[in-house]
Formats: structure tokens, C-alpha cells, sequence
């Protein structure tokens, strides 16, 4: 079954406007236009270059998700960002084109640890081998405790 765009877009807001709070929905996810799908991206025409960055950095995962979701695991997204102050001479604004980017580089690959890290024995790290620990007198006068102390009126707070 072939779906449209604009069905892939809205069974993806159907899904997004449960997840995030309404007023963010209405803020970032009413302004999109889904513009075409072929070969499973989805190109979709946002307002600003700011739009687009605030997408990409707060719901990228979640547009993926449920682009994954619809389209199936080799979806894609693709940006038309309508750039401010610039229109063709027919009045229509001027777009370029954004690839979604790819957050998994942006990570930190797994490292592989030599030792295993599920030992039981956990060393103290501050203890230096080797060196002994130092015992000295404070010169505290033992008279002067917290059992004698008296509280004058100077002290209350």
C-alpha cells in the first residue's frame, strides 16, 4: 500500500501529540509542511533555520521513531528550510535543502574495557601504596567540648 505524505505526516503527529505537552506541539510541530515522499524520505518544509536546528537538537529522536515507525526502518528525513528576507521573483520564498543529521556520530563510540569491571573488591583510589599514614597531635585542649559549652546571648541566632 502506497501511503501520501501528508498521511505519513499526520499518522506522525498523531503519535508525536501524545508524547510531547501540547503547547510544544502547537509550537513546533503545526508550522511543518510534509512537501513529498519518495523512497522513504520524507521531506518536510519548516519556517526558519532556527526551527530546523531546534528540531534536530530536541526532537530528532522522536521524528525518527515514528518515521521508523510509518515509513519503515530505512526512513529518512529531509528539510526544506524557508530562508527570511529572500523570495523567488514569482513570490514564492526561497528553500534549501537540509539532510536530518546523523546524532549517532555526534557520541561517543563504546569502549572496550582490558579488566572486568563487575569485580566485587573495589579499592580505595585515594590510598597510595607505599606510604604510611600520619598520626599527629591536634594540641586540642580537652577541657572545651560541646558537653560543658555554654551558649551566651551574643551566640543565638
Amino acid at each position: 500500500m502506497n501511503k501520501t505524505h501528508q498521511d505519513v505526516w499526520n499518522n506522525c503527529l498523531q503519535i508525536i501529540r501524545d508524547i510531547i505537552p501540547s503547547i510544544s506541539y502547537k509550537t513546533w510541530f503545526e508550522p511543518i509542511v510534509p512537501l513529498k515522499l519518495e523512497n522513504n524520505i520524507l521531506t518536510i518544509q519548516v519556517p526558519s533555520p532556527f526551527f530546523y536546528e531546534y528540531l534536530e537538537e530536541q526532537y530528532i529522536d522522536i521524528l525518527r521513531k515514528t518515521l521508523r515507525r510509518e515509513i519503515g526502518i530505512d526512513a529518512k528525513l529531509e528539510y526544506n528550510v524557508v530562508m527570511e528576507n529572500a523570495s523567488y521573483s514569482d513570490g514564492k520564498p526561497y528553500t534549501v535543502k537540509y539532510p536530518s543529521r546523523n546524532k549517532t556520530d555526534l557520541h561517543n563510540k563504546p569502549l572496550q574495557v582490558p579488566f572486568d569491571v563487575t569485580q566485587t573488591s573495589i579499592k580505595n583510589p585515594f590510598v597510595i601504596p607505599g606510604i604510611k599514614k600520619l598520626h599527629f597531635d591536634p594540641k586540642l585542649n580537652p577541657d572545651y567540648n560541646f558537653n560543658n559549652f555554654v551558649e551566651g546571648e551574643c551566640n543565638r541566632l
